[in-house]
């Protein structure tokens, strides 16, 4: 039975982010409404409740039912999860006489408590807080306080909680942090959830990219049998990732589909259908560009866009699935953060995703979804793991509509040579221009699964596997007054993107070199015919998204 800790989201933007430091510790995790624990489950080693944008007082505030496993598994609340375990238990959650928010010292921690083993005296902790607990409840004890919060971190020991609103007998402890330990500026957060989730909850980890190959595969055999397959790839990450692993389960029963809408990058089709054919997956390309730029003839509006390539990509994947008659599946590459989006934690639908939602009825097919328990940067150690080429396992992501969101205004074949022009030469710039990171910046890459060398305490990188995303963006319904030779231009300005993220839920723009953006504007302006001025947008998520429409 796989181990699992269940994270159980109030609401937090940092939820995701547990996530992802439990899984970084080999240790599978599900992330689910705050209401929505599997009670009976016995393969729950641990919970952590997450922060919340709420406060305990708040009428609308999220609660959960404690009974369900207090006493039971180990537990760990973590800013709202630890001021509504102290709320619920009996202790005091009061406003704070300012918000407590930014970087902060634990200047007493208890080394002894299994908790904070191996952590050093005045460690940095990041707090978030506009309540703060003044009061804990009967039978806990403070192990962990900063200048300002007394009770930043306390816990109640195997079979101590007890307390005169929740009545319980624990056999299990109970932690609580008034800090974030899953974000960068936590300095020892990691290990502080590696004590917890490992030593305290005693996770064996063994979830790797080597074991979900070998268990997923094995499960895809069983429920496909010799069943037909269509998938739609993208020539992204996930979706290539998906095809390699069920061309390993499946063989010569799995068909994949390439349309080609025209909008992508300078020569990506012809480059990822041969890729394809290296891996050797049975792919039918399809040029269907023609269609997509005349249905979006004159066409300006980015919500329409939209929804007109969704459908023309539908229409034209429906009717190549159709000559397939004997399928009887779907593929596609869903991926965990696609399936936490599209939900938020009281089951509305805030946010559509093209991989989300269904399937057309008219397709009459089961769904198959290989990749839906994992993160991006698990996709791509699974994607290694199955030995792919490098340079498909780190492709940024790339908006489904391509280009046609990235070009303000209506849609024409001209216009997307331009955008492919500049955009080529951006890309091959970032990949060729590299740079020697140390410390943090260097933990953060190799984190993410780049393989680099590390020599005296450095690595070398390319800017390209440093920027989570990048792309250029044509501003087609402005032109600008430029002078090249001895004449004066009116053309076309293009703006250039680049953004750092671990979750692309927030980005913060890219501080690329100088240099190379001026080496960059130069090759830009003189090579792509229509640009004539280069800008660089610095603007960070929220508020701004990462595409322009």
């Amino acid at each position: 039975m796989q181990q699992k800790i269940i994270i159980l989201d109030f609401g937090s933007q940092t939820t995701q982010l547990i996530g992802r430091r439990v899984r970084e510790l080999d240790t599978f995790c599900e992330i689910l409404p705050y209401n929505k624990f599997p009670v009976g489950d016995d393969s729950v080693i641990g919970v952590i409740l997450s922060g919340s944008p709420y406060s305990v007082h708040d009428p609308e505030a999220f609660k959960v039912d404690l009974s369900q496993f207090l006493g039971k598994i180990p537990v760990l609340g973590i800013c709202y999860g630890a001021q509504f375990l102290s709320h619920t238990l009996g202790g005091k959650v009061e406003k704070a006489d300012s918000r407590e928010y930014g970087r902060a010292h634990l200047e007493t921690v208890d080394t002894a408590n299994p908790l904070f083993k191996g952590f050093e005296q005045h460690s940095q902790v990041w707090m978030s807080h506009g309540d703060t607990i003044t009061a804990i409840p009967e039978g806990f004890q403070v192990i962990g306080s900063t200048k300002d919060v007394k009770n930043a971190a306390f816990w109640c020991a195997p079979g101590k909680v007890q307390s005169s609103k929740f009545k319980v007998q624990s056999s299990k402890g109970v932690w609580a942090v008034q800090f974030h330990p899953e974000v960068f500026h936590t300095v020892q957060g990691s290990l502080l959830l590696k004590n917890f989730v490992v030593d305290i909850c005693g996770s064996k980890q063994d979830w790797s990219a080597a074991s979900f190959v070998d268990t997923t595969v094995a499960e895809l055999k069983r429920q496909i049998g010799n069943d037909r397959v269509v998938l739609g790839l993208s020539g992204g990450v996930d979706s290539s990732v998906a095809a390699v692993l069920l061309n390993k389960a499946i063989g010569k029963n799995l068909t994949c589909i390439f349309v080609d809408h025209g909008m992508l990058r300078k020569n990506e089709f012809q480059q990822v259908m041969e890729d394809y054919k290296v891996l050797g997956l049975n792919v039918i390309g399809v040029d269907a560009s023609q269609k997509f730029f005349a249905d979006l003839a004159g066409v300006t509006d980015p919500e329409q866009k939209r929804k007109i390539i969704g459908r023309d990509f539908i229409e034209v994947f429906n009717a190549e699935a159709k000559k397939i008659t004997d399928a009887k599946w779907l593929a596609q590459g869903t991926i965990y953060p696609d399936r936490i989006e599209s939900l938020n934690i009281t089951g509305k639908v805030i946010k559509s995703h093209h991989n989300v939602g269904g399937l057309p009825k008219e397709m009459n097919l089961q769904l198959c979804e290989p990749l839906k328990w994992l993160f991006k940067d698990e996709v791509r150690r699974v994607g290694r793991q199955m030995g792919m080429p490098e340079h498909l396992i780190t492709r940024h992501p790339f908006p489904g509509p391509g280009l046609a969101v990235r070009i303000l205004g209506d849609i024409t074949p001209e216009k997307v040579r331009i955008l492919q022009d500049a955009d080529d030469i951006y890309i091959r710039g970032l990949r060729d221009y590299k740079v020697r990171l140390s410390g943090e910046e260097a933990r953060k890459v190799l984190a993410a699964g780049v393989p680099a060398a590390m020599t005296d305490g450095e690595i070398e990188v390319s800017l390209y596997d440093q920027i989570w995303q990048a792309g250029v963006i044509l501003l087609s319904a402005v032109r600008s007054v430029g002078v090249m030779g001895d004449e004066r231009t009116y053309e076309h300005p293009v703006a250039l993107r680049a953004v750092t993220s671990t979750d692309a839920m927030t980005a913060d723009w890219a501080h690329l070199p100088y240099d190379f953006m001026a080496k960059v504007s130069n090759e830009i302006i003189n090579k792509v015919r229509g640009v004539n001025r280069v800008c660089y947008d610095i603007s960070s998520k929220p508020p701004s998204t990462i595409e322009w429409e």
